[in-house]
């Protein structure tokens, strides 16, 4: 057992930081509930709290004014919502809601803004994420204007059950076809397709993956590419050339 005073999360990021920054700066950390399309950021709302996800995932969404939406981003236990907060942002440029229930450690924007600032590690560490959540906003981008539904419904797949490190996840076709962009219908064809395939199983709302390396050969290049550059930019570590793994690693902070 960790002594009592020591903070330990299943939270990468929290993971990689040094333990004197922890039990300095993050003292206000308190665990939540992560329940299925709660709203944690709403656009425009002021950025009060900061969430670092230990269980489950989030989907950073950007709306537009036909009520239509797009996810952006994804965000499971390797990072945290909340990054605009301590850059200096004060209120939510993006819908940020739970897609796969779980948990995460809260705690004030304004405390963990103090730690970003203050602590050259923890500014290291989360700089890093940053870095990684722009990319895969850029790749997401280039992939939703030129890759086909089957291709881009594989990769969110794979990212999801890589953020939650189980091959089953709770899904709505409905839920789907809002994270893509595209219309029901398309995403239920496409997600048919995949089951007739044998990639994947589909009962009551629970989709199961039942061939990993045939949906990664169905997913288009941007999956390879995102989860290579989380590796790269978490861990201060380049590729390896010809290597992969499915998970990205936690390295302690004395190797840093």
């Amino acid at each position: 057992m960790p002594p009592p005073n020591r903070i330990t999360s299943k939270n990468r990021l929290l993971a990689v930081m040094l333990q004197e920054d922890l039990e300095r700066f993050f003292s206000d950390l308190h665990p939540v509930s992560l329940s299925l399309r709660q709203v944690l950021h709403e656009v425009g709302a002021p950025l009060e709290d900061v969430y670092f996800i230990e269980q489950g995932v989030a989907s950073v969404l950007t709306n537009m004014a036909d009520g239509s939406t797009i996810e952006v981003g994804m965000i499971g236990m390797e990072g945290m919502v909340g990054v605009p907060a301590l850059l200096g942002g004060k209120t939510s440029a993006q819908r940020v809601i739970v897609q796969i229930p779980g948990t995460a450690l809260c705690m004030s924007a304004a405390l963990c803004k103090a730690a970003f600032d203050q602590s050259e590690a923890v500014r290291r560490v989360v700089l890093r994420f940053t870095e990684a959540i722009l990319n895969l906003s850029a790749q997401t981008a280039a992939c939703n204007r030129l890759h086909s539904i089957e291709q881009r419904c594989a990769r969110w797949l794979l990212m999801a059950i890589d953020r939650v490190q189980s091959d089953e996840i709770p899904l709505t076709h409905e839920f789907l076809s809002s994270m893509l962009g595209v219309r029901r219908a398309g995403v239920t064809n496409t997600a048919g397709e995949l089951q007739s395939s044998g990639l994947i199983r589909y009962h009551r709302g629970l989709l199961t993956i039942v061939d990993r390396d045939g949906l990664e050969a169905t997913a288009c290049e941007c999956y390879r590419i995102d989860h290579d550059r989380l590796n790269a930019l978490l861990y201060d570590r380049p590729p390896i050339a010809g290597a992969y793994s499915r998970g990205p690693e936690v390295i302690p902070a004395s190797r840093q």
